[in-house]
């Protein structure tokens, strides 16, 4: 769709005409952001050496009360110039199982800087890192200006550049020999608020944080090679020396980011009047209708659960045999996949990436929150809402895969990725400072996946609906903290959530509820003197039944104890059953150590069980929720026996090893 046709049918509420003499739009005042940081860049690229020579002409505005006498700029890619950066130091060289070959560096070197008056301030900029000690670091930099920013003056620099691709991409960005994944390439201002820059040095568990803006980027390519991009394609002119240059412009974005190959294999869908691009691999073009499906499936489900998609298109891409670690990434519009040959439609690790992250366009590119900081705010909620489309769309069961035998639902799989690393950390938490990686993932991920489908369950998925819709339209073009979406969450559910975000959000503590004790046994007749029943205590609730087996005319004393394992309190259900069929749910606030539940009954207890409906699937350890009066030894041996077949059938499956391997690298970072 040209640029024309899309202002006319877009959602976006502006209106752009392009001027004969500069080429490049006018916006007209109805902007979705504040549109703080603006871009309009220059950039060519050879594939032969992996570089990129660049021109930016930048206009920031000071949207603080503040007066501001420097700027501070991300150069990312710096991350990967030597083995003394803290990315690299940090990493171990490693990224999503992929190391960089041989020499093969990336770096940003920032040639030249100007104000639009011509004043040279290219000296006038040094290297710092706010985050460590690390003085080898060469992710940021500082500019001093001349003149200082008053409250709602704006400054227009332009900004030479050249920089250099890794191979392969091991962490989001990089070349892969004709194939190029191009993020975080442009020297890049960091944010400024809560009176003071905010722009983190490149960590190995961090991702990025940026303003709203217009961006227009022409990009040089030779002239067979593909492009896709964030925003949409103006125009695309051949050049007379073999190369094209593709002019994208979007509008209220926080990030820019494109790939190019000459072999890319395009797919195109619509829905919700959204244009979907796919750019497969032409190894898996029998794919590439699934990527569509799978695109089409987020975009209804969120457009639909949380609110409008504000952008007219979507662009997907394959990464490149041997560049996997450029997969599973989100930019505004444009997202990165990844799958393999021959993957069966009933392992849905495709869609399962595909969800994930489109729905980081809600979940941090519109709602900017500040993913060095608060990482749990895009990738936990994003794990949340992909797991509840998902289970819509393909469940309720086995909805990320059913196969020979093998069932696997969301849930399930987030648990196997918070089980391991529960305690070692409080889920807020700056990207870098986490015991290890794994409780980065674990916090940032699995663990709020978990906590939020277990709140969904407790107040209901209406409310939890309406809590998610509030928080979107609300928050929403801003950069919103977790105090944002926990006072949200209060107010849309109209009841105080603090006790429960307050241990989810800023506590270690891990929810464990168990079955202890279960017995029961034949009630003799009385003896004694006054034949009295069992006393009750606060922590004990007897039930009698007056009736008695007609037959043999027993009656039989039941009891369940009930203890909480861990620190975090939250409500459950306990759920008695009977031989004679008779099934009784308890409810315990779950705030005392233990609870013991007495009856005196007809019927001999069988079993009891802890959330019997599985509405808690934060809870750490799911082994001790049940237990039955006598114990049920072939059904254990046949759970083993069946866990075994998992097992042996998934090691003999090495490509599906290999995709469930890049699913969890991607959730770990």
């Amino acid at each position: 769709m040209n640029l024309a046709s899309v202002v006319c049918c877009a959602s976006l509420a502006l209106s752009v005409i392009l001027t004969p003499a500069m080429g490049q739009p006018v916006i007209f005042p109805q902007p979705l952001s504040p549109r703080t940081a603006n871009y309009n860049i220059g950039v060519r690229y050879d594939p032969v050496t992996r570089t990129l020579t660049g021109h930016d002409t930048l206009r920031w505005h000071n949207t603080s009360t503040d007066i501001i006498h420097n700027l501070e700029f991300h150069l990312y890619l710096n991350a990967f110039r030597n083995s003394r950066s803290t990315f690299m130091r940090e990493s171990g060289g490693i990224g999503r199982g992929f190391t960089l070959a041989k020499d093969e560096w990336g770096y940003t070197d920032v040639t030249s800087i100007r104000l639009s008056t011509g004043e040279d301030l290219t000296h006038a900029y040094h290297f710092i890192h706010p985050d460590d000690d690390n003085g080898d670091d060469k992710t940021v930099i500082d500019l001093s200006l001349p003149h200082a920013l008053g409250p709602g003056d704006s400054i227009t620099l332009m900004i030479d550049f050249s920089a250099r691709l890794p191979q392969p991409p091991f962490a989001r960005s990089g070349a892969r020999d004709e194939y190029a994944l191009v993020g975080q390439w442009f020297p890049k201002i960091g944010v400024y608020i809560d009176d003071a820059w905010n722009c983190h040095q490149y960590h190995a568990n961090s991702e990025f944080f940026a303003d709203f803006g217009v961006y227009n980027v022409r990009i040089t390519v030779p002239e067979n090679n593909i492009v896709g991009a964030t925003g949409l394609e103006v125009s695309a002119v051949r050049n007379n020396d073999g190369t094209k240059t593709h002019w994208y412009h979007a509008e209220d974005v926080h990030d820019f980011a494109w790939t190019t190959s000459p072999e890319f294999v395009e797919f195109t869908g619509n829905t919700q009047n959204v244009d979907i691009r796919v750019l497969v691999q032409p190894d898996h073009r029998d794919q590439g209708q699934r990527h569509v499906e799978a695109a089409k499936t987020a975009i209804d489900y969120f457009h639909k659960w949380y609110g409008t998609y504000p952008y007219p298109n979507l662009t997907i891409v394959d990464p490149r045999r041997g560049a996997g670690g450029s997969g599973g990434m989100e930019y505004p519009t444009f997202i990165t996949a990844g799958t393999y040959y021959g993957l069966p439609s009933s392992i849905r690790l495709l869609e399962f990436v595909i969800i994930h992250e489109f729905g980081h366009n809600y979940f941090y590119h519109l709602l900017a929150s500040n993913e060095f900081e608060e990482s749990w705010m895009d990738e936990g909620i994003t794990t949340y809402a992909e797991t509840q489309v998902s289970l819509d769309a393909y469940g309720p069961d086995c909805d990320l895969i059913h196969w020979m035998g093998v069932c696997l639902d969301g849930n399930a799989f987030n648990r196997i990725g918070y089980i391991g690393s529960a305690t070692y950390d409080p889920t807020v938490r700056k990207a870098w400072e986490y015991y290890s990686g794994g409780s980065y993932g674990t916090n940032s991920y699995t663990k709020p996946g978990l906590f939020l489908t277990t709140l969904q369950n407790y107040l209901g998925k209406e409310t939890m609906l309406r809590i998610m819709r509030t928080y979107f339209d609300r928050w929403k073009f801003r950069h919103p903290k977790s105090r944002d979406f926990t006072d949200v969450a209060s107010e849309a559910a109209g009841q105080n959530l603090d006790w429960f975000f307050n241990q989810a959000l800023y506590s270690n503590a891990v929810l464990d509820y168990s079955v202890d004790r279960v017995q029961t046994y034949e009630v003799s007749k009385p003896t004694g003197f006054d034949y009295t029943l069992p006393e009750k205590d606060s922590s004990t609730s007897v039930q009698e039944t007056e009736s008695t087996d007609k037959d043999s005319g027993k009656t039989y004393f039941s009891e369940v104890d009930v203890r909480r394992l861990g620190e975090f309190r939250f409500p459950v259900e306990i759920e008695a059953v009977f031989d004679n069929g008779e099934k009784i749910r308890e409810k315990w606030d779950g705030q005392d150590l233990w609870k013991k539940y007495r009856y005196i009954k007809s019927g001999r207890l069988v079993s009891a069980t802890v959330d019997p409906d599985h509405k808690i699937p934060l809870d750490i350890n799911l082994t001790n929720n049940s237990k039955t009066v006598e114990t049920a030894s072939m059904g254990i041996n046949s759970a083993a026996a069946h866990f075994l077949f998992w097992v042996q059938t998934l090691f003999d499956q090495p490509d599906l090893l290999n995709m469930l391997s890049f699913v969890i690298s991607v959730h770990d970072m």
